[in-house]
């Protein structure tokens, strides 16, 4: 009898210790999602600041060093330049002014030349967002803020240094993003990411565009909704592909670094003519003044193979000479009277 009932009266306390067991699991959350919702919160934050560092100085000046290089089968040079670039404040935008290019020194006036049409590119860009609602009118200051004189920044599209840095417009996707470890960058604790995007490739319909207010070909209709189709499947795969590495530095919510890779482009269109071997591209950032980050360098490779061989193409910019801009001028714009 005793033997019977014993391994109901041991069964017991494990039967209930299961059933608690189990409803804390209920109630709790997996230690795996929070760790996910914990990093979707931190690259959210990340993401929403990319805007922060170059608004941060009214005035500051840096180089731009630029070089392309095309390679040839046997590793033949066929073509290469190096340039060099001022950028600086001018009444109210960063423009680039070009210093030399493959060793020759730019004249005064093809320089100057070069910023007026840098400047009123810059000033049309600024003139299309303010009249889709996107920001303050040109030169229109926030009251109550110190300006430096005469060409503290006003503009509210990130300068171009800073969009060819960031290169690939990331879009914040939870759930796309996985933990690898903690390593150390730039004299910092970082931590490394991998992101794997769904809409790296994916560009969003201009706006006020498509609203089918006049009459088209049928014929030219049915080509550009076809070539949209390719286009679009084509991004698709590209997102597929691809995987992009990052180092963050959680306390200053900032990436540091950022590779990208794709790992097979067999996909793509006219293999036949020319097949990608490889695409990489990466970007760093740098400290030049305290609390700010700016862009340090860019490098973008590809290798294709060719009837003729295996042709490799590179192209890197370096950012340097950060320099703000002294000036004893300063004044307050008093808020409006109310």
């Amino acid at each position: 009898m005793g033997y019977a009932c014993a391994p109901r009266l041991r069964s017991f306390p494990l039967r209930t210790f299961l059933a608690l067991l189990t409803a804390a699991f209920a109630v709790l959350p997996p230690a795996g999602l929070r760790a996910q919702s914990d990093l979707d919160a931190l690259m959210s934050a990340v993401l929403s600041r990319r805007d922060d560092n170059w608004k941060k100085l009214q005035q500051y000046t840096l180089i731009e060093d630029q070089s392309f290089r095309l390679v040839g089968p046997m590793e033949t040079p066929i073509f290469g330049s190096k340039r060099e670039y001022l950028w600086l404040p001018r009444q109210g935008f960063f423009i680039r002014s070009p210093m030399s290019a493959d060793g020759v020194k730019i004249g005064d006036a093809e320089r100057r030349k070069a910023e007026d049409a840098f400047l009123r590119m810059e000033q049309q860009r600024e003139a299309r967002r303010a009249a889709r609602g996107g920001g303050p009118p040109e030169g229109q200051a926030d009251a109550g803020e110190p300006v430096d004189l005469p060409d503290a920044i006003r503009q509210t599209l990130e300068p171009q240094f800073v969009s060819m840095a960031y290169f690939l417009e990331f879009k914040f996707e939870a759930g796309h993003y996985a933990f690898v470890g903690r390593e150390r960058l730039l004299d910092r604790d970082v931590l490394r990411i991998e992101y794997y995007p769904e809409k790296l490739f994916h560009d969003d319909p201009p706006e006020g565009r498509g609203n089918g207010s006049q009459a088209k070909d049928p014929a030219a209709e049915k080509k550009n909704s076809e070539r949209k189709a390719r286009g679009d499947q084509i991004e698709r795969q590209m997102d597929k592909v691809s995987f992009v590495t990052m180092w963050v530095d959680p306390s200053e919510r900032q990436i540091l670094q950022y590779e990208v890779q794709n790992i097979d482009a067999d996909f793509l269109p006219a293999r036949w003519l020319l097949r990608l071997d490889e695409l990489r591209a990466s970007m760093r950032m740098g400290n030049p003044f305290p609390g700010v980050w700016l862009p340090a360098s860019m490098n973008i490779r590809a290798a294709m193979t060719l009837a003729i061989g295996r042709m490799s193409a590179s192209f890197e910019t370096k950012y340097r000479d950060f320099r703000e801009a002294a000036t004893d001028s300063r004044v307050i714009i008093p808020a409006p009277a109310r």
